[in-house]
């Protein structure tokens, strides 16, 4: 491991870099302004909430429809260019007056952060590597959690010393003057697929490069959208509501906050796992295990009273969101092949944009109608444990149509 760290540091170090930066623009951090930003422009809960799920819509629209120029535009050039765009966003969100721009510069924020720097980091990792696909995936990964370890409380410190609008021209600051130098210097050597026996890309299903409009024509891809969806929208909605899952518990939100460093621990940890596992014994043999952990999480939040009890569950859904993060980097090359994998990713992303736009809605709405998340967390417990067996049935069709072959390599 210490040897391929070592080789591959510049081009792991890129997609680490990609995944901490994202973090400007994810939902958990940019909640921890939410209070400030709905003062300043006399805005609801229910009105802040309209205007990011329409800006966060909005963004996977454009994710879908741009994200393939992860195919046609040198990362070389990408993504300096999109962080340059993400550190615009954060301007916008600084100085900007008016909710009209206020709209504008949270649909750049999810576009660039959560949507093209995720999207760059994973396709190049799918790209550039074959065998350790799943260990490039996991350690990219690693960015995540270790944002969300290392970053809310100085983010809190800095908003209280230079206000709200400060945090923000802070935030833009280190894209500009760290993140994109970094990536320039990083991406000046090019690198070519590694573990693919010299070939110049791993093709995927029926040893062929699978176009966009082949993913949306076959079997799987359908069947494989409720998986897409469901992390996202758990992920989302219970740090979105975990203000609401206090009151109705009881608990103070500073000893909630002895859940986060467990959360980025676990979620290290179990990316890691998933990441060997994908390159030993394959990553389609991860998906009927990718949900089950989160399910058990949902289902103790309904039942819970100690805040340990919450740790625990967020201890859970760490191993959850750890292994989506290896699987889904290495288990769309391995199906789709990699000479269109920004196209295809593209649409992968958007759903699971997607799945973070609608979930706050819906899950205010059903509180707003009597029903706290609390008790909505057994409805979607129930659900990860039903998508768990069915996944079963995708595996085993899946192992049909690949004679049984369900490693790290199709040949």
């Amino acid at each position: 491991m210490i040897g391929f760290l070592r080789g591959n540091a510049r081009w792991l170090g890129t997609g680490l870099l990609l995944a901490f930066a994202s973090a400007f623009g994810q939902t958990w951090f940019i909640s921890l302004f939410a209070g400030e930003i709905k003062l300043a422009y006399g805005l609801s809960d229910g009105q802040w909430g309209v205007i990011y799920t329409v800006a966060t819509l909005a963004s996977a629209t454009l994710l879908l429809w741009r994200g393939s120029l992860a195919d046609t535009v040198p990362l070389s050039r990408l993504a300096p260019a999109v962080a340059l765009l993400f550190a615009m966003a954060t301007a916008l969100m600084a100085f900007g007056q008016g909710v009209a721009v206020l709209i504008c510069a949270v649909f750049l924020l999810r576009f660039t952060g959560q949507g093209m720097f995720s999207h760059i980091a994973v396709t190049a990792m799918g790209r550039w590597f074959v065998a350790t696909r799943g260990r490039a995936v996991s350690i990219m990964g690693l960015g995540y959690p270790l944002a969300e370890a290392l970053l809310p409380l100085p983010t809190v410190l800095v908003i209280g010393e230079l206000g709200w609008r400060g945090g923000w021209m802070v935030a833009g600051a280190i894209l500009l003057l760290v993140v994109t130098p970094a990536l320039m210097a990083l991406l000046a050597q090019d690198r070519t697929p590694q573990g693919s026996a010299g070939h110049a890309g791993a093709p995927g299903l029926g040893a062929v490069h699978w176009r966009r409009a082949d993913v949306l024509r076959h079997w799987l891809f359908p069947a494989l959208v409720p998986m897409l969806l469901t992390p996202g929208f758990i992920g989302t909605v219970i740090f979105f509501h975990q203000v609401h899952v206090a009151e109705i518990k009881g608990w103070a939100l500073a000893d909630m906050a002895a859940g986060y460093p467990i959360y980025a621990a676990v979620s290290i940890l179990s990316a890691l796992a998933a990441g060997w596992a994908a390159d030993r014994f394959g990553p389609a043999r991860l998906l009927p295990v990718l949900l089950v952990p989160m399910g058990v999480s949902m289902l103790l939040l309904g039942g819970v009273t100690s805040v340990w009890g919450w740790v625990a569950l967020l201890g859970l859904l760490a191993v959850t969101q750890g292994i989506q993060n290896a699987f889904w980097g290495a288990f769309l090359p391995w199906v789709y092949g990699t000479d269109h994998l920004g196209s295809v990713r593209a649409l992968t992303v958007a759903i699971m944009v997607v799945s973070t736009a609608i979930g706050p809605g819906l899950t205010g709405l059903a509180i707003d109608l009597g029903v706290s998340f609390p008790e909505q967390g057994i409805a979607l417990g129930l659900w990860c444990l039903v998508l768990a067996p069915a996944s079963l049935l995708i595996l085993r069709r899946l192992k049909a149509e690949t004679d049984g072959r369900l490693g790290p390599a199709l040949t």
